[in-house]
């Protein structure tokens, strides 16, 4: 076929990734032959994927788990452009897999030509080798303050002349004036490609939403291609932390007597919020995303995520008194770990010329690691193992090594090398993901559980979350093939835009596809 599809939202977290996936995974199951692409991405939930010679480069989680849902490899293709935000005004900038500038707004635009042709050309490639490509937007595309150069919107679906649909979130309420609204602030050029709507979210009888249904319909001229309902059973590998709120998944009932509770500290600049995931996929683990020192002290087990900036978010630590609560949880001999940037925060110096520039600063001292950023940025998918014959994998996406100390190592590397550190009930590592490997995960939560005093918790024997993972997808593709017309995304999936469409008034001046 080599048809294609982009998925806009009137806002960021819409449902945008999540539609994407279901359509992707709905195609898989007719045979198509389907990758995900979002041409750029702003995100600091980034995975590790390893590509054709052998080098790894980083993708947003979000199109790994649309790969997933494809049934394919992840690839470095499948999100060519990422931005990772060290600040509320500069980003990192990885560019098919390898960091390759930092930039502000002001500077982001003299490289944003070289950005576009590179996704432009990646998707025109995958569209050569895949039946399908189904694109993931960004934001919202009437974002008309970016729409001069916009390569991953409208831009992109006028580029490759590609349809459009747009989901709205009725959650949040306004659904039908920000689908409107959304059609409405586009020029006529790009009207013309949005072929219709989605409502994600709802709750409630459909019947008296059919009404509003009908009158957008007739407003713009263009179709509701259904209706998925809320579904708490859709949060993995979510772009960014917010697409969390507090509570991470629905965790079920207890195997033993008590509930183990854990504390995912939200740092500002949080990165990789899905490692916390597979804590959440386990009976009787609660696991809540907070910045209350109150619930870090209530709290069994501590996670320190990563951070895209772990020297101001360290600063962040202690001005909010977070700090605090989590050397009294330390102090108390309740299990705490640090990941990635987490560990970093543990250990008792942090020496950074690269990301911050501040020079060395105190750490936590909970660890006795003194920490170094490089230049290089390792990129690595790892194994090993932990307790001497627990098999563990995962990623590792870091400036920062241990320059100094010599500590008990949490895990080693297949080759021995030792990695992370523990002291007594302080864990840290470098490693992402390594809790989605089963028996580490499970041995893990039996030692934290006997460490926090909850001998009445009982891990589950047989959780794989590989298959939390699949039963998610093949969730998300069953709400696609039960509540969308499916017929009329075939048809603009093999098909092509529908011409005709009406033009909604004001509109926008066409400006520079570029």
């Amino acid at each position: 076929m080599g048809g294609g599809l982009l998925v806009a939202g009137t806002t960021s977290d819409a449902g945008k990734s999540v539609l994407t996936a279901g359509i992707c995974r709905w195609l898989r199951r007719r045979g198509v032959k389907v990758a995900p692409f979002k041409a750029q991405n702003m995100s600091n939930n980034s995975v590790v994927v390893v590509g054709p010679d052998g080098r790894g480069g980083e993708i947003g989680r979000a199109q790994a788990m649309q790969a997933a849902a494809c049934g394919v490899a992840p690839d470095i293709r499948f999100n060519p452009v990422l931005l990772k935000p060290g600040s509320d005004y500069s980003s990192q900038v990885v560019l098919l897999g390898a960091a390759i500038d930092t930039v502000t707004a002001g500077n982001y635009r003299s490289l944003r030509p070289r950005l576009a042709e590179t996704a432009w050309a990646t998707l025109a490639e995958l569209r050569s080798e895949y039946d399908a490509v189904i694109c993931e937007g960004a934001g919202s595309p009437a974002e008309i303050n970016l729409r001069d150069g916009d390569f991953v919107n409208m831009g992109l679906a006028r580029q490759a002349g590609i349809p459009a649909i747009v989901v709205g979130d009725i959650d949040r309420g306004g659904v039908f004036a920000a689908l409107f609204g959304t059609v409405a602030l586009l020029s006529p050029e790009d009207q013309a490609l949005v072929n219709g709507f989605v409502i994600n979210k709802f709750r409630g009888d459909l019947g008296l939403l059919r009404p509003g249904l009908d009158m957008i319909t007739a407003a713009t001229g263009r179709p509701v291609h259904g209706v998925l309902p809320f579904n708490s059973d859709v949060w993995v590998d979510g772009e960014d932390s917010l697409a969390y709120g507090t509570m991470l998944g629905r965790p079920g009932a207890p195997r033993g007597t008590e509930w183990l509770r854990v504390a995912v500290i939200r740092l500002p600049r949080i990165s990789n919020a899905t490692d916390a995931e597979a804590l959440a996929s386990e009976p009787g683990v609660q696991v809540r995303l907070t910045i209350e020192p109150a619930e870090v002290a209530d709290a069994d087990l501590v996670v320190i995520p990563g951070s895209k900036a772990t020297v101001s978010d360290l600063a962040w630590l202690r001005e909010t008194g977070l700090a605090d609560a989590v050397h009294a949880h330390a102090a108390s001999g309740k299990p705490l770990v640090g990941i990635c940037g987490g560990f970093q925060m543990l250990g008792e110096t942090i020496t950074d010329e690269v990301e911050s520039r501040r020079g060395t600063v105190a750490g936590l001292g909970l660890l006795p690691v003194a920490i170094t950023f490089g230049e290089r940025k390792t990129l690595a998918r790892s194994r090993g193992t932990v307790w001497g014959e627990v098999p563990v994998s995962g990623y590792e996406i870091h400036h920062g090594y241990v320059s100094s100390g010599a500590p008990e190592p949490l895990l080693r590397y297949a080759d021995g090398t030792p990695e992370g550190a523990v002291r007594g009930a302080v864990y840290g590592t470098h490693w992402h993901g390594a809790f989605e490997s089963d028996e580490f995960r499970r041995r893990f939560l039996t030692e934290a559980a006997r460490q926090a005093g909850r001998a009445g918790f009982v891990v589950a024997p047989g959780t794989r979350f590989a298959e939390v993972r699949e039963r998610a997808l093949d969730t998300l593709g069953d709400l696609v093939e039960e509540h969308l017309d499916t017929d009329a995304l075939w048809r603009l999936i093999e098909s092509g835009p529908v011409t005709g469409l009406p033009f909604i008034p004001p509109g926008a001046p066409d400006g520079p596809v570029r």
